[in-house]
């Protein structure tokens, strides 16, 4: 159980802060997630450094994704465009011409951490209920990746993806499923935000969405062949290996909100 204690660790000493910094809000929540980001980010390109990714017109076109989202999501739709104007520019300037695996790889980390980030910071934007919608969004991704480690290793005996990801179990799937719809339910309880089919529909939206958002980068990682995208969270491995589930979680919450909430 190492690892377990390790995670706990990481997570005792990071939430405070980060809730902290969610309830702050505004650049306080694009600080945050711009820091987190820049880290994921240079993880990523290491992993792919092989395609040669543009670094200085990921980061760049990162950071206008996350600035723009303070702004509203077509703002940052506008950031996170911006990165194949940077990768051009960055490569015409050093008097090359980027390659089409080159301008994946960089565009690659713009949209899948960029613009997952982003949407956390439009969740937080969010009207009213934005501090809490959020919180909730963060708490029942830990709490599902949590229940799914636990289990998977007391009990796990079906795996999920054997070639992607071996360690992850049904069983595991199922208690992190249970603990994601939880977390919502008791969280938008009687708070005139959603109602209680609404708020398990969110949950159930992220039980699915953090374990495909996992077995995501798991693939890459296997692509490239390494275990973990770092080693700067101890039991979590890397900053990827920790946002992996909400990169996929945030961008299905914010829409599943907005479809759900009336906030004219």
């Amino acid at each position: 159980m190492t690892a377990l204690v390790s995670r706990i660790v990481v997570a005792v000493v990071l939430l405070p802060v980060v809730f902290l910094l969610v309830w702050a809000g505004g650049w306080w929540m694009v600080g945050l997630a711009a820091v987190a980001a820049m880290i994921a980010l240079h993880e990523l390109y290491a992993m792919t450094r092989e395609l040669r990714p543009v670094l200085v017109a990921g980061y760049a076109g990162t950071l206008a994704t996350l600035v723009g989202a303070a702004w509203g999501p077509e703002w940052a739709l506008a950031g996170f465009f911006s990165t194949l104007v940077f990768v051009f520019l960055f490569k015409a300037s050093a008097g090359a011409m980027p390659t089409t695996v080159s301008v994946a790889a960089t565009v690659l980390g713009a949209a899948w951490i960029g613009l997952g980030l982003a949407h956390l910071v439009l969740i937080r934007e969010l009207p009213e209920h934005g501090v809490l919608a959020t919180y909730t969004v963060l708490l029942a991704v830990f709490a599902s990746d949590t229940a799914a480690f636990i289990a998977g290793r007391l009990i796990g005996r079906h795996k999920m993806a054997p070639q992607t990801s071996p360690g992850k179990t049904w069983e595991g799937f199922v208690a992190g499923t249970i603990a994601a719809v939880v977390v919502p339910f008791f969280a938008f309880y009687d708070e005139e935000f959603l109602s209680v089919p609404e708020s398990l529909a969110l949950g159930a939206a992220i039980a699915i969405a953090g374990p495909i958002g996992d077995l995501f980068e798991s693939a890459l990682k296997r692509d490239a062949q390494v275990k973990d995208s770092g080693r700067l969270l101890l039991g979590h491995g890397g900053m990827l290996d920790r946002l992996d589930a909400f990169l996929f979680t945030s961008v299905v919450s914010y829409y599943l909100l907005i479809a759900l909430v009336d906030f004219s």
